[in-house]
């Protein structure tokens, strides 16, 4: 009699952040995240684009800040309590801060909880997800965060 193999045994998994956008929830893989902050003055930048809201200065570093509301063609962004800029460490790029609504939690997804396959669409909020994480009952989109920091105006 053969033995059953464990397909199972060693899933890769890996840590997202969840935040709020809207009435949906994203998750940030945790290896891009330096740190969250709360909402501070941005001082506007002249003739950025226009979902580039500006920089901050984050203990003497200067961290620009995008809307990820406006780069993905959503209403522009509502600033409340719990809004937070998370400040994303991307190697050849340096630091970036997002404004999100709200962080939610931080969950650990296995590679069979993630479906890349929902992702092949052409609208262009669809180009910042690259695949949909199972959690308990609910469903988070998770960012491509290279689509994301990439500086072409994806239109």
């Amino acid at each position: 009699m053969a033995e059953k193999k464990v397909e199972n045994a060693e899933l890769e998994t890996k840590q997202y952040i969840v935040v709020s956008i809207g009435n949906e929830q994203y998750g940030i893989d945790i290896g891009y995240v330096d740190n969250i902050v709360r909402m501070q003055k941005i001082t506007r930048v002249p003739k950025a684009q226009p979902y580039f809201k500006g920089i901050i200065n984050l203990r003497g570093e200067i961290v620009p800040v995008m809307s990820i509301r406006r780069k993905m063609g959503l209403e522009d962004d509502v600033i409340t309590n719990a809004s937070r800029i998370i400040i994303l460490k991307i190697e050849e790029k340096g630091s970036l801060g997002i404004i999100v609504d709200e962080v939610k939690e931080v969950v650990t997804l296995a590679t069979d909880e993630i479906d890349k396959s929902a992702t092949s669409s052409k609208n262009v909020k669809d180009n910042f997800i690259n695949g949909i994480g199972k959690t308990g009952d609910s469903l988070v989109s998770l960012f491509e965060i290279s689509a994301i920091v990439d500086e072409k105006e994806n239109a």
